[in-house]
């Protein structure tokens, strides 16, 4: 038994079968307690209505429509990600990450978050054959940030700097490819999308890695290649799918991209220091923002996928809210930096009166556009029904589908799990008791050690239980707790099956069972060292990770579009000397 017989448990229901029934239709609110909407996912993408399948039951790469499942945060994103590995294969999913900046800042994305985002567009629209790190995907995570942010056509066609082990390629071939991807060049590799040449070994830190590789060559023939780290410049274990290095920049500086910034920068005066760089063929920092007047168009990001894929939106109330304060926001932080500009400081890069290409589209012009391109938009929702979001609206164009203004609703019969918040006696009693009554139980918690004290706990009070195996066909007996080990964020009921899932946050009151040392380590270091903004006093001095250092003033109160919040007011040294802040 693992917990993929959760999966098994839901196809078996009623009410599930009727959505698998319902997979043709364009728009589809479903409510679900949110700890099922992980494995509903996955039982979605295990239906052949979801995903092409060979005759041999596997599924077929080339018929691979992936899901998408929007969310309102970059951390629910990751949360529903790690949940969904707990039922698929983790390489089969993915989250698309969005930028840390505003697209009209004058600052870059960081690499390895471009490299993220090229790396999930390639596995969409040209996976890997052969499967493995770079094959089909199956689930895409993405925030609604990311969702909301046009992208420069073509992205998905990008091809990564890959070798493998055998293949003949002059070495200067793969220099000139990792500089036109972006790469910078250095004598020795200490961040990612960086790169170095000795002799016969080429160093290269993709975006997407955790370590660089060393490629060693004898003539134009790869010998090998290694992972290595960064600290001590050793080589590690054979790096088993070779070198696969996507871009590190949304924004290549290619033959037509220097020629059109030539020829715009007199009729942009506000930028055409950024522009002259760019047709240069210097890459300068916040030149992505250039890329509506730049590049060949700009579209969403669920062009880049198969006709007929399924757009999910877990929360969706959350989701608009967030969508509409991100709009908001990002028109604020724009004329704030008009009025810093007429102050004497950077012009910053408006091309909406100039283009008409906004930062971010509305939500709703999003979902009109994947309705139009023949995407399903389906919700998963704790409410009964969306009235905003599933109001009746007709697509329009050649690949319309009629009817589609009108959205079914299910109810699933799901319910959370009571929040036990560390109570031993209360959780031991309640797993009793569904014991005792024929239900079926199974804990999920992070690690084998707390798995072992479940379950020793649970047998000290003579309760059934047993330690799951990984055996992925076995059932969920009745009348026992099974214990196992996965990331559920939260557990759920489903009396219909009489079916209870208990996650260790359920028991412990905290996601995931609580910080631990392996999540510090994960963790990245601007959370670590974030600051207490009621700790600051006027004057004190922080570090923004994009802006850099800037004096603390106030903390202010401002209201945009009806909704009020607290704000910190940083200042920074002025772009010209003798100018204010």
């Amino acid at each position: 038994m693992s917990v993929t017989a959760v999966c098994e448990s839901l196809r078996l229901d009623d009410r599930v079968r009727a959505v698998l029934g319902a997979l043709d239709r364009p728009l589809v609110d479903i409510t679900v307690a949110g700890g099922a909407r992980a494995p509903l996912v996955a039982t979605l993408t295990r239906h052949g209505d979801v995903h092409g399948q060979a005759d041999d039951g596997t599924l077929a790469p080339d018929a691979a429509r992936p899901i998408v499942v929007v969310t309102a945060t970059t951390r629910e994103a990751d949360d529903f990600a790690a949940a969904l590995g707990s039922f698929l294969p983790p390489e089969t999913i993915a989250t698309f990450p969005s930028w840390e900046t505003l697209p009209h800042e004058r600052l870059s994305p960081r690499s390895d978050t471009v490299g993220r985002r090229l790396a999930v567009l390639r596995r969409v629209a040209h996976p890997e054959p052969d499967g493995g790190a770079y094959g089909p995907l199956r689930v895409v995570v993405v925030p609604v940030r990311a969702l909301l942010q046009p992208i420069a056509i073509g992205l998905a066609d990008l091809v990564p700097v890959s070798l493998r082990v055998g293949q003949e390629r002059p070495l200067e071939e793969v220099v000139d490819a990792l500089v036109a991807a972006a790469y910078t060049r250095t004598d020795l590799v200490e961040r990612r999308g960086e790169f170095a040449v000795r002799g016969g070994l080429l160093d290269v830190f993709p975006p997407t890695e955790q370590h660089p590789v060393r490629i060693e060559f004898w003539g134009d023939t790869v010998e090998e290649i290694r992972w290595f780290k960064v600290a001590d410049q050793r080589s590690l274990e054979v790096s088993e799918h070779g070198l696969w290095a996507p871009p590190c920049r949304e924004l290549l500086l290619t033959d037509s991209v220097r020629a059109r910034a030539r020829a715009l920068a007199s009729q942009l005066p506000g930028v055409a220091d950024l522009l002259e760089k760019v047709a240069e063929g210097i890459a300068v920092e916040g030149m992505e923002s250039l890329a509506p007047a730049l590049v060949d168009g700009m579209e969403s990001m669920l062009d880049t996928f198969p006709h007929g894929s399924m757009v999910l939106l877990s929360d969706p109330e959350r989701i608009r809210t967030r969508a509409h304060d991100l709009v908001a926001t990002s028109a604020e932080f724009l004329d704030a930096s008009w009025s810093n500009a007429a102050a004497g400081n950077v012009v910053p890069i408006d091309l909406q009166s100039v283009l008409g290409t906004a930062s971010y589209w509305d939500l709703a012009d999003v979902r009109a556009h994947a309705l139009e391109i023949g995407a399903r938009w389906w919700s998963l929702t704790s409410f009964t029904a969306d009235s905003d979001l599933a109001r009746p609206t007709e697509p329009t164009g050649p690949d319309a589908v009629p009817g589609a203004g009108s959205a079914l609703s299910f109810d699933l019969g799901t319910a959370d799990v009571e929040a036990f918040r560390g109570n031993t006696e209360a959780a031991v009693s309640a797993l009793s008791g569904w014991a005792r009554d024929g239900w079926s139980v199974l804990v999920v918690v992070d690690g084998p050690g707390l798995a072992r004290r479940v379950t020793e706990i649970l047998g000290e009070n003579e309760v059934p239980v047993t330690m799951a195996e990984a055996d992925p066909g076995a059932p969920l007996a009745a009348g026992i707790v099974h214990v196992t080990t996965g990331a559920l964020g939260h557990g759920f009921l489903l009396p219909a099956q009489r079916l209870v899932v208990v996650a260790e946050s359920d028991l412990t009151g905290q996601p995931g069972g609580g910080t631990t040392t392996k999540d510090m380590r994960r963790m990245p270091s601007r959370r670590r060292n974030q600051v207490d903004p009621l700790s600051l006093r006027p004057g004190d001095h922080v570090v923004h990770e994009q802006h850099g250092v800037g004096r603390f003033v106030e903390m202010m109160q401002r209201t945009v579009q009806g909704a009020t919040r607290e704000y910190l007011v940083i200042e920074y040294a002025p772009s010209r000397r003798g100018q204010p802040g």
